[in-house]
């Protein structure tokens, strides 16, 4: 059967574009330019803080999906009353982090569960695990876990897991090990993507996209790669060729 070329292609929603910039002009300027080839785009801490819900709305009017990544962490009465705000704005994807512990994540758990129960919509709960920028003899020394760091990833999976989240935040070095433990609908989702040629940054822990994939992820989280490439369209579409 002949492989479809990119241009034959529907838009891959497993591809997710990292708006991180605080300029609402900037972020206007890419949703315009990867128009037809991506569907879903992450809100990160830069452009909400600089434009809180317009953030959100302005990729809602673009008729993106939107990826809130907020991480909450705090006790589970807060973190779970802040769900309840995050809801109303029809996100469809949040991120909790999983070192706020399992009581926490059962609570955010629960306010999504009783407005899907109430017939509304609920977004997709990820629990963000060791963040790709650390290396494994921090965790030790800057963070006291004495787990290693694949340990520590599977673990606080297990627990985002048993709390019902629907999945995880994770570098794509631990993706292979996650998807052999957890089942095809547990979510992962890969920040530290870097195309071929594409520089690393403060990135610590990083894959290609198509190894990525191949690796087991279900969504790949790419910013700097595409926002700040010279063509942003030209670069999605080289991604997009190197998953066809």
């Amino acid at each position: 059967m002949r492989t479809k070329s990119v241009a034959e292609s529907d838009v891959d929603p497993r591809i997710i574009v990292a708006l991180d910039t605080p300029s609402l002009d900037v972020a206007r300027q890419l949703l315009k330019d990867l128009e037809g080839l991506v569907s879903f785009y992450k809100v990160g801490f830069e452009l909400f803080a600089a434009h809180g819900w317009k953030a959100v709305e302005l990729v809602r009017a673009a008729g993106g999906r939107v990826f809130l990544d907020l991480k909450l962490h705090d006790i589970p009465n807060t973190v779970s009353k802040t769900m309840a705000v995050l809801c109303e704005h029809d996100v469809d994807m949040v991120t909790v982090h999983t070192l706020g512990g399992y009581e926490m994540m059962k609570a955010t758990r629960g306010i999504v569960d009783q407005r899907i129960q109430a017939g509304k919509k609920g977004p997709i709960i990820l629990g963000v695990t060791i963040l790709t920028s650390h290396r494994e003899a921090e965790l030790e020394e800057d963070l006291g876990i004495t787990r290693g760091l694949e340990e520590e990833v599977c673990y606080l999976a297990a627990v985002a897991k048993r709390a019902g989240l629907d999945g995880v935040v994770s570098s794509p070095h631990e993706t292979a090990m996650l998807r052999q433990k957890f089942p095809q609908n547990f979510l992962i989702v890969t920040p530290g993507i870097r195309p071929q040629g594409s520089s690393v940054g403060d990135q610590k822990r990083v894959f290609a996209p198509a190894e990525a994939i191949q690796a087991g992820a279900s969504y790949l989280v790419i910013g700097r790669p595409i926002t700040s490439a010279d063509s942003p369209k030209k670069e999605v579409l080289r991604i997009l060729s190197s998953l066809a």
